[in-house]
């Protein structure tokens, strides 16, 4: 069978099921990337995240031998809420990233994958296929740009013509040779927006990230946020899409194309604190479905914590001195005495006080300390 004729067959599959965006690469190695990796590695720029070896992550046949090319995918996702509810005195409210609105695209993307795989599979004997999604060992960008789904921006998101980087990406390999599609070529030129509006100096320069410094990586983390970073974090509970909001090529893209990433408001913006009084079990349930969710309730906590010493919400004291002395996690305990400083009612600070004679862990009396220099 001619492959041309099958790539456009499965080109015109894919929008039968739902993918907005196709692309098709070979499997050569991503010589460039890996050079990226290795600067990454050598600076310490990494968030501890990644997923296999920079050989694994830059080389396709590592991963399938019978690699012969990759079918790079895109969904776009919304980018404005309808009926965003208000954060106000008294009841104050977190936020989620764009990326984690609606149901976790980890699974909407695996099914579009797997449908495609399947559809190949009908028209192609031995078709062999390896789907992944975000947590797999390549990486996702330099697939989606060398396939053309868009360019590489310099707030290190793919950023394509049509939906702007408000798109989810995920590739398959196969060990079909498909015909190679070319990379888009658009650029960011001198504009440097993003560099700019990044509030902690995460993007070191253009297209290259310090995730250490990274907000949407830190809000992720389960100890302790840097004293550093409290400032910056406002009320962000989970990710952090600055760099994707001030983005000219971003400017009026909203595209609500897929049900399944609709925002629920009082998911997204919700209230914080509900949040601290949430078990494991309404955790899952409440957040769960969201990608948002994967790091379990505890950073989510941790940050709701930090919000409302942002906000410096005078009737969150209560319930911070309740998990100040009696939360099982030093992490709560100490940010949430921290908040107590921050926010500075007398009650909190006497509380914070009397809690620290009490008190066992040396971190949690650390953060004690740092919170009653900050009413000091």
């Amino acid at each position: 069978m001619a492959y041309e004729q099958l790539k456009q067959e499965i080109i015109a599959y894919s929008k039968k099921i739902g993918i907005d965006k196709i692309g098709f690469t070979s499997t050569d190695e991503f010589s460039e990337m890996k050079s990226r990796l290795k600067l990454q590695q050598e600076s310490g720029f990494q968030s501890g995240f990644e997923k296999g070896t920079i050989e694994q992550r830059t080389e396709p046949v590592r991963l399938m031998p019978a690699a012969q090319s990759i079918i790079a995918i895109a969904l776009a996702y919304p980018s404005r809420l309808s009926n965003e509810p208000k954060s106000v005195v008294g009841d104050r409210r977190g936020k989620f990233c764009r990326a984690s609105w609606g149901m976790d695209y980890h699974y909407v993307l695996r099914d579009k994958l797997q449908l495609l795989g399947e559809f190949i599979t009908t028209k192609l004997d031995g078709f062999q296929f390896k789907p992944m999604v975000d947590t797999g060992e390549l990486a996702d960008r330099a697939v989606a740009e060398r396939a053309g789904i868009g360019f590489s921006g310099k707030n290190c998101a793919i950023i394509t013509p049509e939906f702007g980087s408000y798109v989810y990406l995920g590739e398959m390999i196969t060990n079909v040779p498909f015909p190679q599609d070319s990379p888009v070529g658009d650029s960011c030129g001198d504009c440097r927006i993003c560099i700019d509006a990044c509030p902690t100096g995460a993007l070191e320069e253009g297209g290259r990230l310090n995730a250490k410094k990274c907000l949407a990586f830190l809000t992720q983390t389960k100890d302790y946020l840097p004293d550093d970073y409290r400032s910056k974090i406002g009320n962000q509970l989970y990710g952090y899409d600055t760099c994707q909001v001030v983005c000219p090529k971003n400017k009026g893209k909203d595209f609500h194309l897929h049900e399944e990433f609709e925002p629920d408001p009082d998911l997204v913006k919700p209230r914080l604190l509900p949040i601290l009084n949430l078990s494991n079990k309404e955790f899952k349930e409440r957040f769960g479905p969201m990608a948002g969710s994967w790091r379990g309730k505890k950073p989510i906590q941790r940050n709701a914590i930090l919000a409302l010493a942002h906000y410096k919400e005078k009737s969150a004291v209560d319930k911070l001195i309740e998990l100040m002395e009696t939360d099982p996690r030093p992490v709560i305990r100490g940010t949430a005495a921290w908040a107590l400083g921050k926010i500075g009612t007398e009650e909190g600070v006497q509380a914070v006080k009397k809690a620290r004679e009490q008190e066992k862990d040396k971190t949690v009396i650390d953060e004690m300390d740092k919170g009653l220099r900050i009413e000091l």
